[in-house]
């Protein structure tokens, strides 16, 4: 039991050192500004990639993500105007 109790020691040790360092590397502005145009540049790339995926699913004819979400909040809407009718003639009836 005494050897746990001194590998968890220097473990807690080495977190502790280890945690306030990464921290201040982190919070560093020679991290933070090329993170941060390298996070701009991929969303950029990703927001292009979305607009000809769209592009080419038009091209061929089918609808794209966007255009499937929309149909399906629309079905959803009509489908709970259904229930919303069905129950109020269930209320009705005799």
């Amino acid at each position: 039991m005494m050897l746990w109790d001194l590998w968890k020691k220097g473990f807690d040790a080495w977190e502790e050192a280890t945690a306030r360092y990464l921290e201040a590397v982190l919070k560093s502005s020679a991290v933070l500004i090329p993170s941060g145009a390298l996070l701009s540049a991929v969303m950029k790339a990703k927001a292009e990639r979305d607009r000809m995926i769209t592009h080419f699913w038009n091209a061929m004819g089918l609808p794209s993500r966007q255009d499937q979400e929309r149909a399906l909040h629309l079905l959803n809407q009509l489908h709970s105007r259904i229930n919303d009718l069905e129950q109020k003639l269930n209320e009705r009836s005799p």
